[in-house]
């Protein structure tokens, strides 16, 4: 998070609005563009290469492909080209201001393609000794999207990872969140540019690591499901693991971890159980901020990612929601819809309509009646306040400056 200092200064420069309407994001240290323009302030000798041809930038995939093709191809995709909080997703094309802004050389930069199609060929040097086409490339949750057959509007998924992504499919619409949701680019029906409403969620299956590394609560994370089965519900504690500040829709980097509801009645079980529910009251954060952006929510969310093996999470999700949670077959679905994509890019498959019918569900999970859950959700919000710009930022910085306290 060390360059939340310059996000404070391109926040009191304006370019909060600029920024969200063109790259559909926040200004926010979890992007690239100020990590870079920092690299490129603090490395020695950083600038000089870049500004001599010397250096080239690209987010993982983009390093992967270069890699992979022997250095003959500095490409990338527009989902990832989305995350960067340089490229405008209304032009399809690197936003000059923003790199001036920045001091970012432009040539810097990689070329931006459609997520499928051909990239480039492996050099047989590099891998495998064979050489073939590179057809498919997207960012991780684009890609799990479109591996949840996602394809239609309204379509909406969420990854429950070391953090979690809720994305939902707005079709050719791209709407402008007041919040605190990002506008990314997504992939639409046989390839086609869409649209996707996104909230990032920084820590939801990190915080069972935190649990086991550092309070050695469990012995491996697998454990968490069931113990926190092993309780009918947190015993009334609240942990809210903004160990590095909270994502959507706050977006506060100034957040920290907490632990409310603490009793001598407390056990492990009941701290395991609130970091599980800690994932889903997160979710419905996001889900809600949806609803006001959109007018309506999701009728249904397709869950993956390696916490969505856990029913107990499932189910409380369900019962968040007041929605239908299904869980597919295959898991990584993001590695699924990286195959999806190169494969149309080679034409493997026909297009979407044939990949929707691979789409093949392990178990749904419907909410079960009752107003418990928005009773929980309630205390959720306002254990939440109490996380909120608990550190203080550098230098004076009045509460209406603040993303999170619009939707306190």
């Amino acid at each position: 998070r060390r360059t939340a200092g310059l996000c404070d200064e391109l926040r009191a420069e304006g370019w909060e609005p600029k920024i969200r309407e063109r790259t559909g994001l926040v200004i926010d240290p979890y992007f690239s563009a100020t990590k870079l323009s920092w690299l490129l302030e603090h490395v020695p000798g950083a600038r000089e290469d870049a500004e001599a041809g010397r250096l080239a930038f690209g987010t993982v995939d983009c390093y992967l492909l270069s890699r992979m093709t022997g250095g003959a191809a500095h490409a990338t995709d527009r989902t990832n080209a989305s995350r960067t909080m340089l490229y405008d997703i209304g032009r399809l094309d690197w936003d000059e201001e923003i790199l001036d802004r920045l001091r970012i050389p432009h040539t810097l930069l990689p070329g931006v393609m459609a997520s499928s199609g051909t990239f480039g060929l492996t050099d047989p040097d590099q891998l495998l000794g064979v050489r073939v086409p590179i057809s498919g490339m997207a960012g991780d949750q684009q890609a799990a999207l479109f591996g949840q057959a996602c394809f239609q509007a309204g379509d909406t998924k969420n990854t429950y990872g070391t953090g979690s992504f809720v994305l939902m499919n707005t079709g050719d619409r791209r709407p402008a969140s007041a919040s605190g949701l990002l506008t990314t680019v997504a992939v639409g029906p046989d390839g086609s540019l869409a649209y996707a409403l996104e909230g990032s969620i920084f820590v939801t299956g990190a915080a069972i690591q935190w649990l086991r590394d550092g309070l050695l609560l469990i012995d491996a994370a697998p454990e968490a499901g069931a113990l926190a089965s092993a309780v009918a519900d947190a015993g009334g504690v609240f942990f809210v693991p903004a160990l590095t500040g909270l994502g959507a829709p706050w977006w506060d980097p100034y957040a920290r971890g907490t632990i409310v509801g603490i009793t001598r009645g407390t056990t492990r079980a009941h701290l395991v159980r609130a970091a599980v529910e800690a994932m889903a009251f997160q979710t419905r954060d996001v889900i809600e901020a949806m609803r006001q952006d959109v007018a309506v929510g999701p009728t249904e969310l397709k869950a993956d990612g390696g916490a969505s093996a856990m029913d107990v999470l499932l189910q409380f999700q369900a019962d968040l929601l007041g929605v239908r949670v299904r869980r597919p077959r295959v898991l990584e679905t993001t590695a699924l819809g990286a195959a999806y994509l190169a494969g149309l890019g080679e034409g493997v498959w026909s297009g979407t309509a044939e990949l929707a019918e691979h789409w093949q569900e392990d178990r749904a999970f419907d909410p079960r009646p009752g107003d418990q859950a928005d009773r929980k959700y309630r205390d959720w919000r306002r254990a939440v306040e109490r996380a909120l710009r608990w550190e203080e930022p550098p230098g004076p910085r009045s509460p209406e400056e603040s993303p999170a306290t619009k939707l306190l």
